[in-house]
């Protein structure tokens, strides 16, 4: 007999709030029977809340732990990994159905765009990631370019094969934030064979951002001990130019402007450097500004990028030279 269920959402959420109470219709939605939802909450059942299709399972705390009981509870043969403040295109099922028929492919990844209902700080915050010059991965945040094959992929928006999840050996509870990237290096390198990441700009969900500042950088600044971290550790995919310049850039806006009281010559190229930088940030803007299409945010959002590349770079450093063993706090 066929198995009626072919996708499995699953929602790791501290508890049913807001955000899963937006985010489970907008899933039920897609017009097809094929699909259920699993939502992973710490404790109890939300008995308030009676959705179709939709199991909650009490599991304790960490979104990896949670992910991961995926291979007890899922009844399909696909993981749709979302987070609890994002949800998907109605045809995404459809889109995924054609990817996932070539049987080399072990997981697809989409973007994460940011919501038109969300204020306008949390724009802000999103539209820093708009920009190879401000984010790194644009893709990630905006549907550009074409299908292609990657090595690392965030589960906001991640749908994995079922089979390539049990042979990669789920996600390493170690890690949290960085568990997607830990386990997407070991779907690569442990699978061998059916092991590609394949980036769909067609596969979209809405994410909704952090709102303010402070929660802003603090999320910036965990990505970056994690990414330091995992250079460090996991060279293969996490040992890229990239993920250093923000550290650079940190070393020449403290050690230029020290060297700069010393030498007219240092002043003269620190200078200059700032020059370079500032024609960079046009980039930057010119980038959000196509792609946001709200000049006001993308005004706003150079402070959060300047800000976001000093942050990133410290904590990167902490990662890569001073942190010998990284915990989640949820292990």
């Amino acid at each position: 007999m066929t198995n009626p269920i072919k996708y499995s959402f699953i929602i790791p959420v501290k508890e049913v709030n807001d955000y899963i109470r937006e985010s489970v219709p907008k899933i039920l939605e897609i017009a097809r029977e094929d699909y259920e939802i699993i939502i992973y909450p710490d404790h109890g059942y939300e008995t308030a809340e009676t959705w179709p299709k939709t199991r909650q399972i009490a599991s304790g705390r960490g979104p990896a732990v949670k992910r991961n009981l995926a291979v007890r509870d899922a009844l399909g043969d696909f993981l749709v990994f979302i987070d609890d403040d994002s949800y998907p295109r109605k045809d995404i099922l459809d889109i995924l159905d054609v990817d996932f028929s070539d049987e080399s492919i072990a997981a697809v990844g989409g973007p994460a765009i940011t919501p038109g209902s969300d204020s306008f700080l949390q724009k802000v915050s999103g539209a820093v990631f708009l920009s190879h010059l401000s984010g790194g991965f644009p893709e990630r945040y905006v549907p550009i370019g074409e299908k292609h094959l990657v090595f690392d992929w965030p589960t906001v928006n991640l749908t994995v094969r079922k089979s390539a999840f049990l042979k990669a050996g789920g996600f390493d509870c170690n890690f949290w934030p960085g568990e997607d990237t830990k386990f997407c290096l070991d779907v690569i390198d442990k699978l061998k064979e059916n092991n590609k990441i394949l980036y769909d700009p067609n596969v979209i969900a809405w994410h909704h951002r952090r709102e303010g500042l402070l929660r802003h950088l603090k999320q910036i600044g965990s990505y970056g001990i994690h990414r330091g971290f995992f250079a460090k550790k996991y060279p293969k995919t996490s040992f890229k130019l990239r993920y250093f310049i923000p550290s650079f850039f940190l070393c020449y806006v403290v050690g230029g402007l020290f060297l700069s009281f010393f030498s007219i010559d240092f002043k003269i190229l620190y200078l200059l450097g700032w020059i370079f930088y500032g024609l960079a940030m046009l980039i930057v803007l010119f980038d959000i500004t196509r792609r946001q299409k709200n000049l006001p945010v993308a005004l706003y959002a150079l402070i959060y990028v300047f800000l976001t590349h000093l942050v990133y770079g410290a904590r990167f450093l902490q990662g890569f030279l001073f942190t010998k063993n990284l915990k989640s706090k949820f292990r």
